[in-house]
């Protein structure tokens, strides 16, 4: 099954919106990334140039939410032992952020915030759990909500729907948002990670990241990498509480519905899953996650 929307439903969704190019830097890494022999040390230098993504990428994949045998100290070292495609991932996540970031918006504090501990425990859940690429599950959790400041953006009530999206427990949070601003920010975000590049599988994503309760309750429903894609990142929205900082919720409906289903479909059990939530929450507590992000 495809989520791929049309470039009409895409014009349509965008209402307006604005969404950011890509930094020069990324255009370059990825004109790099698809020659028929990537030059590894051409990609090493690009990323170098940039101090902030150069040190943020190193922060990354030598926190304990990597798990890495040995440390990594040069940009040529992270792009020989994990790869062109491995880096860009990672680079491209650190770059939305840069990207979207507004001063004038107060709320994308906690939503940064947010993100960046959803992406850190996406690691983590992907390198205990093994059914998704740590940098994949990185890149999903800081761009699966990537549409969110360019809704704030566009309109300024935004805040007020999505916590009343959050708080429904018979509709999904992007009905709400379609109901009440003729688009949503899944619809959004996917149109902005395919302009940026993103995998495919990593788009389609960022497309049903709100479509769960289809994908793991109705027989037949999705294919492997996608509901994989999702089990992860549903377990990591619920154990950063999602739900409270952006919702301003206490209870997390979407979890309710169907994280009986993405546990069993993962094979974890609730003792399983409560030793994991533990362990991620006492890493973003500390300030393990957010310390990765300068």
């Amino acid at each position: 099954m495809t989520t791929e929307l049309t470039d009409q439903q895409i014009t349509s969704a965008l209402q307006g919106i604005s969404v950011p190019p890509q930094p020069q830097i990324m255009v370059d890494l990825q004109m790099e990334q698809v020659m028929p022999d990537p030059d590894l040390k051409a990609i090493a230098r690009l990323i170098s140039q940039d101090p902030g993504l150069s040190g943020s990428l190193l922060k990354i994949v030598n926190s304990p939410f990597f798990g890495l045998a040995n440390r990594i100290t040069s940009i040529q070292q992270a792009v020989n032992l994990l790869g062109v495609s491995r880096v860009i991932n990672i680079v491209n996540a650190q770059s939305i952020r840069g990207e979207l970031t507004d001063e004038n918006i107060v709320n994308l504090n906690r939503f940064w915030d947010s993100a960046q501990d959803i992406a850190m425990t996406c690691m983590t859940l992907a390198k205990r759990i093994g059914c998704v690429e740590p940098d994949e599950a990185y890149a999903l959790g800081l761009f699966h909500n990537c549409g969110i400041p360019l809704m704030l953006s566009r309109f300024p009530y935004y805040i007020e729907v999505m916590e009343d999206s959050y708080a429904q427990d018979q509709a999904r949070i992007v009905d709400i948002e379609n109901q009440r601003m003729n688009t949503n920010h899944a619809v959004i975000g996917y149109y902005t990670a395919k302009s940026w590049l993103l995998p495919r599988h990593l788009c389609e994503a960022i497309a049903s990241h709100h479509n769960a309760q289809q994908l793991f309750l109705a027989p037949g429903s999705g294919d492997a990498t996608q509901k994989n894609l999702l089990a992860i990142l549903k377990m990591a929205e619920h154990i950063c509480q999602a739900y409270r900082v952006l919702g301003n919720q206490k209870v997390d409906h979407e979890w309710n519905a169907v994280g009986h289903a993405i546990l069993e479909y993962v094979g974890l059990s609730e003792y399983d899953f409560e030793n994991l939530e533990a362990i991620c929450q006492e890493l973003t507590a500390t300030g393990e996650g957010r310390y990765y992000q300068d």
